[in-house]
């Protein structure tokens, strides 16, 4: 829905004129370039780039692989592509506070360089994203944004993220990949001056680098901070950061940041990364008219600066500095149009946003609604500029028509410029000033959705045929039918019927995944997700719209279950697919009373830390198991208010940094330790096929020690490691009992893993 009034003062008061042209300005200080290079969203170095480009004027860029499609949700229950559209326009809204430009490797939701889960090899890492294709990507991006410096943020050493290490692996091939003619590309070549590595250990309580970093050639200042707002740089990197909320980030930093040490690579000491660059426009190689253009051009730059706050002076002095811009352009021979034309052309980009600014533009483009249908009409109201659609898109005075073959909103965008990129509708502002036009983007105050042509929810999209119970038939409901004329039809395995708002299986159902597709009038539905939290705005993902039935035989547990969930997991929801009955209660619903009814408490993950209530009352649930009650618990992180003397019922410390203490290949053998304990024989028998079909990783916070009441019932290990044995493990406490389950449990759940299901089941057992 459009921003309320509220909304927009908030908006207003955040971001004052003086400071956001001051912010403009800072970037006519350089027209030198530096790419930042990583694994996922949240990878950048913002507190250096901020530095960067908000002190020295540099451009900067981020090439990022993936959208975090293998991450933990801390905002809701969205997990991998869901997630990843999510994490896009998280990273936009990052991308804005710090004026970076993005790229992304990964183009669609079904690309190969998808964040598949933790991994501990580069090689795997490419092994999986495809090596041959991720470097082209690559190298269409170096090659698009031209960066005179590139520096990935971690080091390609053991200790630190499979994905991190292959990306700066990667660095090194695409600087030399880059620059060869002969690498196949649409675009021309580009020589990287400078490849950096930082100079500083990426370890954590995430990682663990096993080597020291290499030396420093030069350092960035990072401790300093911006004349006009007083913020530090590392201030300014929290106000990216906090965008990345899935992850749980931005936090508060009192006063200055750090310097930031860089390796020069094959290179020895430098006084600043602009050694051998041409620091600004007067020191590009240029004789004659277009040497004397530049330094104009130059001038006026500086002019501008030092004309702040007067917003009229900043006017006239970028509208000089913007026409020997042009003038420069229309001297450029073909080599240094090759060489530096991108120069030129970026800072044409910042005198027109600077112009805007100045010029007091407030341009503001407000639809009636976030979300339409192709053929489908918006009402709109435009302020300050000239309407701008896509292709086939009508405007009428006040609303906007789309064409019936309008494509939906793309949920990976592949490139997100700040003051450049609009998705959908936008406004185009033209200022003109001192004899000079220019134009700049502004896009509406939230994104418009645009839905598929052909659509419906299925409810539910998956579900469970039990065995151990004859399950054999499903009620479905089909709703939210576009065109709402359309018949709805599910393609069926033989044997099976729809009938009265029921899937029914046959008698001689077997185990086994099914898929049954649904079609509208002979089209391919689509099964719509709509995300819209605050800080992002809304955004959409559409796949094939399908109801997705596993067959599992799974013996059900006895007794009363309560479950407490921290926000990120559906263990009660497939639980009750799978027949399971239990309450699912709020933090603050588990009274000690209450607690007294329950024979089973089941804490799903990062609870503790999102149910303040819920963490209080431990020690009223370490009484309750004393007297008889089954406790279990699955993964938490150490930071989330798991403390290991008091949160569980006897000591119990997890493991960091977590890549010491998880197990990611969903492949690793699993040995049973002890083969007859009630966890792995009640009421379901655990053998190895339900170790099969797993899904990104076994396990992950793995517990490092323990108290000598609880006992160790699996051991596995990742490829030349040796064997972890903190996956499972449980207590027997007077007359009650905790397991503690780090296995990624509510993950192989979401992906229909029987194995899951038989052994969560034999946890849940009393």
């Amino acid at each position: 829905m459009p921003l309320t009034d509220l909304d927009r003062i908030a908006a207003q008061r955040l971001k004052p004129r003086a400071v956001t042209l001051w912010q403009a300005l800072t970037a006519l200080r350089s027209c030198v370039s530096f790419m930042n290079s990583g694994a996922h969203p949240d990878d950048e170095t913002t507190a250096m780039l901020a530095a960067m480009r908000f002190r020295d004027g540099i451009d900067i860029s981020f090439a990022c692989a993936n959208r975090g499609e293998g991450g933990q949700n801390a905002l809701g229950p969205e997990i991998t592509r869901d997630l990843g559209t999510i994490r896009t326009a998280e990273m936009e809204r990052a991308a804005d506070i710090i004026d970076l430009r993005h790229y992304w490797l990964s183009e669609t939701p079904e690309d190969t360089i998808f964040d598949f889960g933790f991994s501990k090899l580069g090689t795997e890492t490419l092994e999986k994203w495809g090596h041959a294709r991720t470097l082209a990507r690559f190298v269409h991006i170096v090659r698009r944004e031209r960066p005179d410096m590139l520096c990935p943020t971690f080091l390609d050493i053991p200790g630190q993220h499979g994905h991190h290490r292959a990306m700066t692996a990667l660095a090194h091939e695409v600087v030399r990949a880059a620059a060869d003619p002969a690498f196949p590309s649409d675009l021309p070549p580009w020589r990287i001056a400078k490849l950096y590595l930082p100079a500083w250990s990426g370890a954590g309580d995430a990682y663990d680098d096993d080597l020291p970093p290499p030396p420093a050639t030069v350092t960035v200042a990072g401790a300093d901070s911006d004349p006009v707002t007083g913020w530090s740089f590392a201030q300014i990197g929290q106000q990216s950061r906090a965008f990345h909320q899935t992850q749980g980030m931005g936090h508060w930093i009192d006063g200055a940041g750090q310097d930031w040490p860089l390796h020069l690579v094959d290179g020895g000491k430098e006084a600043s990364l602009f050694d051998g660059l041409p620091r600004t426009l007067s020191d590009l190689p240029a004789t004659g008219p277009l040497a004397e253009h530049l330094g104009r051009a130059h001038a006026s730059c500086e002019a501008a600066i030092a004309a702040w706050p007067s917003a009229e002076a900043v006017l006239k002095a970028a509208s000089e500095a913007l026409d020997h811009i042009w003038a420069a352009q229309s001297e450029m021979g073909e080599a240094f149009a090759r060489d530096h034309g991108h120069r030129l052309s970026r800072k044409e980009e910042q005198l027109a946003r600077i112009r805007a600014i100045a010029a007091g533009a407030n341009p503001r483009l407000t639809l009636a609604q976030d979300v339409v249908r192709p053929g489908g009409s918006v009402g709109y109201v435009a302020h300050g500029g000239e309407l701008v659609l896509p292709d086939g898109w009508t405007p009428t005075d006040d609303t906007i028509t789309l064409p019936r073959t309008a494509k939906p909103s793309d949920p990976y965008p592949d490139t997100y410029l700040p003051g450049i990129t609009a998705h959908g509708p936008a406004l185009c502002v033209a200022v003109t000033a001192h004899g000079v036009t220019s134009e700049t983007l502004h896009p509406a105050e939230q994104p418009l959705v645009v839905l598929p042509s052909h659509s419906a929810r299925l409810d539910p999209e998956a579900a469970i045929l039990n065995l151990a119970n004859n399950a054999r038939d499903i009620p479905l409901q089909i709703t939210d039918i576009v065109p709402g004329d359309a018949a709805a039809e599910l393609t069926l395995p033989k044997g099976w019927r729809h009938e009265d708002g029921r899937v029914i299986a046959p008698d001689d159902l077997r185990a086994g995944k099914y898929t049954l597709p649904l079609t509208l009038d002979g089209t391919d539905a689509q099964a719509v997700r709509i995300m819209h939290y605050p800080h992002t705005g809304p955004r959409m993902r559409a796949e094939d719209a399908t109801l997705t039935v596993r067959a599992m035989t799974i013996a059900l547990p006895e007794g009363r279950i309560a479950y407490v969930g921290g926000g990120s997991d559906r263990v009660d929801v497939w639980l009750r697919r799978a027949g399971v009955t239990l309450d699912t209660l709020e933090g603050a619903d588990l009274t000690a009373e209450r607690l007294a009814g329950y024979d089973t408490l089941l804490i799903g993950i990062f609870a503790l830390r999102t149910r303040p209530k819920l963490a209080a009352l431990m020690p009223r649930v370490h009484d309750w198991v004393q007297a008889g009650g089954n406790l279990v618990t699955l993964y938490h992180r150490p930071w989330d208010a798991w403390d290991p003397a008091h949160t569980p019922p006897r000591p119990l410390e997890i493991g960091k940094p977590s890549l010491r203490w998880r197990v990611t290949d969903e492949r690793a053998e699993v040995t049973h330790l002890l083969p007859d304990h009630p966890l792995l024989t009640t009421p379901n028998q655990i053998g190895p096929q339900d170790w099969a079909e797993w899904d990104k990783e076994r396990g992950l916070y793995f517990a490092k020690s323990w108290d000598a009441a609880y006992a160790p019932l699996l051991s596995m290990a990742d490829r030349d490691e040796a064997p972890h044995q903190g996956a499972l493990l449980s207590a027997e406490i007077g007359k009650g009992r905790h397991t503690h389950c780090a296995l990624i449990l509510h993950h192989q759940l979401d992906k229909l893993v029987p194995g899951a299901y038989r052994l969560l089941a034999n946890m849940l057992h009393r």
